[in-house]
């Protein structure tokens, strides 16, 4: 018979499989979220309903019933105030298999996760690191009705704060799904990190903090603004960059310097991964981590061309949803990319 110990580690390609999954599943959860915003469908649904909330409207009573409380919301009264039925449910289905996108991540995740802690397959510091993750989500689905009550109350937008959390969240729960399941495939070294592997894991933060740049960008609807390239309407520096008094307010509130900052952080990346993929295979030749860091940058490539095609053409949902999805996967490449050459001594 075997231990616990035994147990826990012949299950552990299974639980790398099933993160994936997961992580997969979180990567739609935000294309279709980031679908849902350019459709102005995210306040179609004004109530949070977690149980009653998974069945769609069956009957016309139904229809009837979901489309007068929309009609007394802010959008409704100040924006789609000659908006019929029909229209409605144009908007309505986006934002219910959002939700239902939602419900299902958090069966996928939380009755594998008690199977596995049941049967004792997963060690003490996994199953904390593990719960860690249960709880992250738990807090999305919290920030996703808190960001959508923001739209209720006065003015028919989220709050560009809230929409950044909640996609921040998202992007924590993807990055903590793939490192725990590329460590459970491939441990690392012990030992200090290599300095390849330092300087991916701090590409992957500095693409985290450029996807929640634009959380602001699209939040403040500032894609919307300066549809041209390189150039900001002419200017490397628009003159309204700072515009707002106080001068912090500019980079919470102004639409020309949040997506300066934005743009600021993508030509950093533009400089810094081909920079690593030329550097770091000559310290860490192994084919793995080779052929991440070749991954890091195709993607980089494919991202830049679709946020480039998204200003030009003033945010077509298909470019816009596509620009939003390759951004969690730079991330995810990012992060292979630091694991694989943290895999190597140092």
């Amino acid at each position: 018979m075997n231990s616990p110990a035994q147990s826990a580690n012949a299950s552990e390609p299974a639980i790398a499989r099933w993160l994936f999954v997961s992580a997969a599943l979180a990567f739609l959860m935000v294309v279709v979220g980031g679908v849902t915003r350019l459709t102005h469908s995210g306040l179609s649904i004004a109530e949070w309903q977690p149980l009653i909330g998974a069945l769609p409207p069956l009957s016309d009573a139904d229809w009837q019933q979901l489309f007068a409380k929309y009609r007394e919301t802010p959008e409704f009264r100040l924006v789609n105030f000659d908006m019929d039925l029909a229209g409605f449910k144009d908007i309505f289905w986006w934002e219910y298999f959002h939700r239902l996108l939602g419900r299902l991540i958090g069966i996928v995740y939380a009755l594998p996760f008690a199977w596995f802690l049941l049967n004792r397959r997963l060690d003490r510091s996994l199953a904390w690191k593990l719960g860690g993750v249960l709880v992250l989500g738990a807090l999305q689905g919290a920030m996703g009705w808190y960001m959508v009550k923001s739209g209720l109350v006065d003015n028919p937008r989220v709050s560009h704060f809230r929409l950044t959390a909640h996609l921040g969240l998202a992007l924590a729960i993807i990055a903590a799904e793939l490192w725990i399941a590329f460590g459970l495939l491939a441990p690392r070294r012990a030992g200090p990190l290599a300095p390849a592997a330092r300087h991916a894991l701090a590409l992957s933060a500095l693409v985290f903090l450029m996807c929640l740049t634009g959380g602001f960008v699209a939040g403040l609807r500032a894609g919307y603004a300066y549809n041209s390239f390189p150039l900001m309407n002419g200017h490397l520096v628009p003159p309204e960059i700072m515009m707002l008094d106080p001068w912090w307010s500019n980079f919470l509130y102004n639409m020309a310097t949040v997506q300066f900052v934005h743009r600021a952080i993508a030509w950093l990346l533009i400089v810094l991964i081909p920079a690593f993929w030329w550097f770091a295979p000559r310290v860490m030749p192994s084919g793995r981590s080779r052929l991440a860091t070749h991954v890091l940058l195709a993607v980089l490539a494919l991202q830049v061309a679709l946020g480039i095609a998204t200003l030009l053409l003033v945010v077509p949902t298909v470019l816009a949803a596509a620009h939003q999805g390759g951004a969690v996967l730079l991330l995810a490449a990012a992060l292979w990319a630091a694991h694989e050459h943290a895999t190597e001594p140092a």
